[in-house]
């Protein structure tokens, strides 16, 4: 092999005599199918500090044959070469032709149709600051011009650039008219970021331009109207497709009401129905959309169905919907069945592991999270901010306080720098293991600036460990970054009023009320084939309310039996001992258990959800109905997942 340590202006060209089979092999390089290149001999190979490839489906070896004289370099040739650079994302080749050709002809720069090439290759793989010098440098420009800029900074997630350089467009002539790639890049902008101007004034370009009823002008304009949750101009636009709606708009809706939360879940099932019947094509898209609504309310029965649904089509679980799937059931409260379906994936990488990372942390099991974070590095898969993230979740939630210590400090050495988050997660390791005042160390040792989440998640561990002097200093430090977090204002409230401060107490509610901020009251929710029931603490407008009351007083005398004693340090009020255990009984969670122990069937796994953490005394509860009833009762809250089973809990105590 002939190695040549010069750059390319000074290489030693080798010309073969073999010029037939030097012209055979130029023309299979650049067809569309590369993968029969004969191999050449030795002899024919260049390699210098650029590292040109001997061979590769690029067919970048023609750059040697150029230099050897043997192939005569034409617009067509780079052209051919630059198209398949961007197709394949080969970005560092890419560069190589650019390079290339601005060495044989500098003065390609006024060539439009080649600049276009190049500007189009940068913008696709990724290269925007290059591909903006590009478009700087040329000195005319066309619709393809502006738009391949404009559709790399959309691609790239670059809103404001690529809406800020639209006008510019505007105001170049009509050689710079946009099409319907320009505006549908252009109104996914205004989805990325709805509060940037309003996304109705690219609509009314569209109008302008004659492209609304364009497939994927339509597409681009549900889908922005969705993501700002105007689901009524979504579905006005949609329905104006007529018969020009695909998957792309079908699904672009579907998302649209999936991410709605409440009821939306149902409209998305709806158009999922219509959508079939229509005869249009179900993607991996769709059943991530509909699989992310059902995670976020917990509705496992909707997940269970839209599963068996993907194994009736044939679908396999790669990618994307796989990873989704697997989130759903570790979010409905089936950890055990987002295991299987992580065991089942026909491709295991980071997003997948971080998925059932994520999952553990949630249900609180640490020891199995540390097992797989060992199980990815034997893999060689390589772990980034989200696995680590994941993985000091675990370790706080399961009391693991050596191994999130250790992890936090191998962090770097997989070239991971901590962010925020990392740091409030250890904050809260130390805080609840009860180590505040390692925790306070700890923060006045960081390498950055506290925030907000780093000094809440300290009053956090003060309010669980009754530390009033700690909390109020963390609050202050709160209040300072951060003067609108009702939370840290409604922490502060209670571990006054847990120690009897009643005034301070007071003091701190007066201060909410007069800042307009106001505490999300606490409610409860349970699935029942399929149907969401919602219940808020001491207010109930169930049509069944009397038999749930009935049937939580039954349920209260018989655990008080058996050893249940109200804790009423959690009522945060200053009334007398009766009175508060009267307001202990009907906290959302017990009416949401009382409803599901009479609409359920005996034996089966009971799960709950809550809008913010469970209170000591109802977890004290929990544990001896599921005792009793002889019943696994699962609780999801705020922070994360509770399994009562035979008087235990699988937090053991510890949350």
């Amino acid at each position: 092999m002939y190695v040549c340590m010069y750059p390319i202006t000074t290489r030693v060209k080798l010309v073969q005599r073999h010029s037939v089979t030097l012209r055979r092999l130029w023309q299979t390089a650049i067809s569309d199918d590369n993968d029969n290149v004969p191999e050449l001999d030795k002899s024919y190979y260049i390699i210098d500090d650029r590292n040109l490839l001997r061979r590769s489906k690029t067919g970048l070896h023609v750059l040697d044959l150029i230099d050897r004289g043997a192939v005569e370099p034409d617009r067509a040739l780079y052209q051919r070469l630059l198209k398949t650079c961007t197709k394949l994302g080969k970005l560092r080749e890419g560069r190589l032709v650019h390079s290339h050709f601005l060495l044989q002809n500098p003065d390609v720069r006024d060539d439009l149709v080649i600049q276009n090439s190049v500007l189009f290759m940068y913008a696709r793989c990724g290269d925007l600051e290059h591909a903006r010098q590009v478009f700087d440098e040329m000195p005319n420009k066309d619709t393809v011009t502006w738009t391949s800029m404009i559709t790399g900074y959309a691609q790239n997630e670059r809103a404001v650039d690529a809406l800020v350089l639209f006008p510019d467009m505007l105001r170049g002539g009509s050689g710079s008219r946009p099409n319907e790639f320009t505006l549908s890049s252009l109104v996914k902008c205004c989805g990325l970021i709805p509060s940037y101007g309003d996304g109705r004034q690219v609509h009314g370009c569209c109008w302008k331009h004659g492209f609304c009823d364009n497939v994927f002008v339509g597409s681009s304009l549900v889908d922005m109207y969705a993501r700002c949750g105007f689901l009524g101009e979504a579905q006005a636009v949609f329905d104006e497709l007529g018969r020009w709606k695909n998957e792309v708009s079908w699904n672009a809706l579907i998302a649209g009401y999936a991410r709605k939360g409440e009821g939306g879940g149902e409209e998305a099932l709806g158009l999922f129905a219509k959508m079939q019947r229509e005869g249009y094509g179900v993607t991996e898209f769709t059943y991530s959309a509909l699989l992310c609504s059902a995670s976020s309310v917990g509705s496992l029965e909707q997940g269970k169905w839209l599963h068996g649904h993907m194994l009736k089509s044939g679908r396999k679980l790669v990618g994307y919907v796989g990873n989704t799937l697997l989130h759903m059931y570790a979010k409905s409260g089936s950890i055990s069945d987002a295991r299987k379906v992580f065991d089942r994936l026909v491709k295991v990488d980071v997003v997948s592991c971080n998925s059932m990372l994520i999952g553990y942390a949630q249900h609180g099991f640490g020891k199995e999270a540390v097992v797989l974070f060992k199980q990815m590095l034997r893999d060689g898969i390589e772990p980034n901010d989200i696995t680590f993230l994941s993985l000091l979740t675990a370790c706080s939630h399961a009391g693991l306080l050596d191994e999130g210590e250790r992890y936090f400090q191998l962090m770097r050495q997989f070239g991971v720098e901590p962010k925020v988050s990392h740091y409030a997660k250890i904050v809260d390791l130390l805080g609840r293991a009860g180590l505040l005042d390692r925790a306070m160390s700890f923060i006045e040792g960081m390498l950055i600036e506290p925030t907000a989440a780093i000094w809440g998640a300290l009053l956090g561990a003060s309010w669980m460990h009754k530390k009033i002097e700690m909390g109020a200093y963390a609050a202050q430090k709160v209040f300072e970054l951060d003067p609108f977090y009702s939370g840290a204002h409604v922490l502060l409230a209670n571990i006054y009023a847990s120690a009897g401060r009643w005034k301070e107490a007071a003091n701190i509610r007066k201060m909410m009320k007069d800042s307009g901020l106001k505490k999300e009251p606490a409610c409860s929710w349970v699935e029942i084939e399929n149907s969401v029931h919602v219940f808020v603490s001491n207010d109930i407008a169930h049509p069944q309310k009397d038999k749930i009351i009935k049937m939580w007083e039954k349920l209260n005398q018989e655990i008080k039996e058996i050893g249940y004693v109200p804790d009423t340090r959690h009522v945060l009020l200053f009334v007398d001992q009766h009175e508060k255990e009267l307001n202990l009984q009907y906290h959302s969670e017990k009416l949401a258990l009382a409803f599901a122990l009479l609409n359920t069937s005996p034996g089966s796994t009971i799960r709950i959800m809550k809008n913010i953490r469970v209170c000591g005394d109802c977890h004290s509860a929990m544990k001896y109905v599921s005792l009793i009833v002889k019943r696994e009762i699962i609780v999801r809250d705020t922070n994360r997942f509770h399994h009562f089973c035979d008087g235990f809990c699988s937090c053991g105590d510890y949350w």
